[in-house]
């Protein structure tokens, strides 16, 4: 006699529709899942609405997929009491935030040996709005030489927050004068300066739990056409190098929906940008690889609440170091142990079998559901929430195709396999 087991996911959100109906119609499709033994798990989704709550509160939610607490503090601090209190399950840790301000996570990816281009921290151009700060700065401030630091690095350069998101603030300098004209721009902000790579590709790698797809990234070009459908673009070595890095920072921050931006010059890979943990999941920018990151997303929470994976608040940093510091290592031998770190965080084995043993016939729903009536109304929903009307057709047109492809693609990798 099968056990039955109810799990609640709670997705915390901002302005988001497009991939929330996606989760949960596919999770809808799946329908009970059968775990070991004689477990039979049911699921339901529900969006998480914002209201006073005692600390005391024992929560509904076995699982919170949250894109919301990186900037909302209310629902931060709720996230971290049923973390800290009641043991559920969040995608991601709100006790990692402060990585997400790019600057924890070059120092970080720094000491375990990654290609981070060289990177200075400069002070505030203008006061904080803190009536402490004249007085401090006046006594402790030290006068600094902005074009001497900007000619150490060596232009070309970037000036960006120390913080980011969404490429608020960055400037490409190629000159003292556009250097200080960012900086005099940049105010209240507190602004890195990082030396600029010449790349040939630029890879972001979206990561979803154990899964990582990396794709062809196209930063000039408008949103809809960054990512590029390109299959091939990097060498089988550069690219387990991306991956590996993508899922490096993932298991060193405990981040399980997270995206990683690398350049390639050659055969050298050089991270920019990895503190992405509310990461650009939307059809109108993913489009041919919307499906994937909706059913992976969809995968990872089953796996989690059905296999009762318990959530880490410790980033037990000591056994990344340990690799890092090690000088007798070549930079290959520490990619493989952070690989093998990673693995056993995600339990990428256990993973891997629960998907096949437990998951079979998940390829066909997303498939059936891509290439149904369905899908055709939810991204002409979404088309017409986003851009203007005398876009729509355009935009319509050049999504359908683009997900046409990845039926026909997907179609002919399900019967080849």
């Amino acid at each position: 006699m099968l056990t039955a087991s109810r799990h609640l996911i709670g997705l915390l959100l901002g302005t988001e529709e497009d991939w929330p109906k996606a989760f949960e119609e596919i999770l809808r499709r799946l329908g009970p899942v059968e775990g070991t033994g004689g477990t039979r798990h049911t699921f339901d989704c529900e969006r998480i609405t914002i209201e006073p709550f005692n600390l005391r509160d024992q929560p509904r939610h076995n699982l919170v997929i949250d894109r919301l607490g990186y900037w909302y503090y209310h629902p931060r601090e709720w996230l971290k009491k049923v973390s800290l209190m009641n043991g559920v399950y969040l995608l991601n840790s709100p006790f990692t935030f402060q990585s997400m301000e790019k600057h924890a996570a070059y120092c970080a990816m720094m000491r375990l040996g990654l290609k981070v281009p060289e990177t200075v921290l400069v002070p505030f151009k203008n006061p904080v709005d803190n009536a402490r700060y004249a007085y401090t700065a006046a006594r402790y401030n030290q006068p600094f030489d902005l074009d001497a630091i900007a000619e150490r690095i060596g232009y070309p350069l970037f000036m960006k927050p120390f913080d980011g998101g969404a490429w608020r603030g960055v400037s490409r300098i190629s000159n003292p004068a556009e250097l200080h004209a960012a900086y005099d721009q940049s105010g209240e902000m507190l602004m890195h300066l990082q030396k600029a790579i010449d790349y040939d590709v630029f890879a972001r790698s979206l990561s979803i739990g154990a899964e990582t797809m990396v794709v062809r990234f196209q930063p000039d070009q408008p949103m809809h056409l960054r990512y590029a459908v390109d299959h091939d673009f990097l060498s089988p070595d550069v690219g387990s190098e991306v991956v590996t890095i993508g899922r490096l920072v993932n298991s060193f921050f405990r981040w399980e929906l997270n995206s990683c931006e690398t350049l390639v010059k050659g055969t050298e890979v050089y991270p920019i940008d990895y503190a992405n943990a509310c990461p650009d999941v939307a059809l109108t920018s993913l489009h041919y690889y919307f499906p994937w990151a909706i059913k992976a997303l969809v995968k990872w929470c089953v796996f989690a609440l059905v296999t009762e994976r318990r959530p880490k608040l410790d980033l037990e940093t000591d056994m990344f170091f340990e690799v890092g510091d090690d000088p007798d290592m070549t930079y290959q031998e520490k990619l493989d142990a952070y690989g093998k770190l990673a693995d056993s965080y995600f339990e990428t084995d256990r993973y891997l079998d629960f998907c096949q043993t437990s998951l079979p016939r998940i390829d066909e729903i997303v498939l059936d559901w891509v290439a149904g009536p369905d899908f055709d109304r939810l991204l002409i929903d979404t088309v017409r929430s986003t851009y203007p009307a005398r876009e729509h057709d355009t935009f319509i047109a050049h999504l359908r195709g683009l997900l046409g492809l990845w039926v026909r693609d997907e179609t002919t990798r399900l019967h080849t396999t």
